[in-house]
């Protein structure tokens, strides 16, 4: 495990990992969890911050995504984005309400007070909003330190070690956003950039060393990239000197690989990254247990698959 990190809540937003992605571009490891995760899990990664994700829903609908407002309380400093700022306001005791005025697209926010989230930033800047609601009343104890024309664009509390934006600092449309998560992560967390690829690559293989001991592993293969790369990893790890590696990957044909990925995935993971792999044929099994039932395919893969399914008589 990480040493630290910056814990990424997520409440259903579409930007939910491009947030964790921008952090680790300050080399800085950060990891999403669902906003319902216990504090107990969040406390395992040894956050040195906390960041409340945007999302689709009001703070104060019945089906709000159920978040632990305690959350707040751990004495870590939190960013909220978007949805984050609302449930933010909501959770303690301000006011949230739909907005008369929705923003959606590239605004203008002027910065109206100094914040270490905007040390060193423009106090204009062009930003990306996605709202319908609005927050009207803060909390206790903060302020505003950033609005666009019609609403509440960035509020901080600094002695609640908490600060939050109204718009999506984590995408390329908004002005200077990567370098507001960077005061956030490396200034107001103290974040240290250490972590690399090959930080993880290291911390990784130890971790495998440690679980597995001296014992054997298994890996189930699906042909696509993450548990290629899981497997590489295990496989580095259990691989000493010259001995065989204690890592054995399984990989079954269900039917619906595309054409010949059957054989490259063997092609490509044991004859050029030496990994030890049992390909097990099972195409008619699983074939047969969808004769007749109904398949839902992504748009991208219908046209794909539905030429499959009409020579296996399949309803789609």
């Amino acid at each position: 495990m990480e040493t630290q990190s910056i814990v990424v809540l997520d409440f259903g937003a579409q930007y939910s990992q491009l947030i964790a992605r921008r952090i680790r571009e300050q080399n800085v490891f950060s990891v999403v969890l669902p906003c319902t995760a216990s504090l107990e899990e969040i406390r395992s990664y040894s956050p040195v911050g906390i960041i409340l994700s945007g999302g689709p829903c009001s703070v104060y609908d019945a089906d709000a995504p159920p978040a632990d407002p305690r959350v707040l309380q751990l004495g870590l400093p939190v960013l909220g984005i978007c949805y984050g700022l609302q449930f933010m306001v909501h959770a303690l005791g301000g006011k949230v309400r739909a907005a008369e005025k929705r923003e959606y697209g590239h605004a203008s926010v002027e910065v109206t007070d100094h914040s270490r989230l905007f040390e060193g930033l423009p106090k204009k800047l062009s930003v990306w909003m996605s709202h319908g609601d609005e927050a009207v009343e803060l909390p206790a104890g903060f302020r505003l330190i950033a609005s666009s024309s019609t609403a509440v664009a960035a509020i901080e509390a600094p002695e609640r070690k908490m600060w939050a934006v109204q718009f999506h600092p984590e995408v390329h449309h908004t002005q200077s956003g990567t370098d507001i998560l960077r005061n956030f992560v490396l200034a107001i967390c103290g974040g240290k950039p250490t972590w690399t690829p090959q930080h993880f690559i290291d911390a990784t293989v130890a971790n495998v060393r440690q679980t597995v001991g001296d014992g054997r592993a298994i890996c189930a293969l699906s042909g696509g990239v993450d548990s290629a790369v899981a497997a590489i990893l295990v496989d580095r790890a259990l691989r000493d000197g010259k001995n065989p590696s204690r890592l054995t990957c399984v990989f079954v044909n269900n039917g619906v690989l595309r054409k010949n990925e059957f054989e490259k995935v063997q092609q490509n993971l044991r004859d050029k990254l030496g990994l030890h792999v049992i390909a097990v044929e099972a195409t008619e099994r699983f074939v047969n247990k969808l004769a007749g039932g109904t398949l839902t395919p992504s748009r991208k893969r219908r046209e794909r698959w539905s030429g499959w399914c009409r020579e296996l008589s399949i309803q789609t």
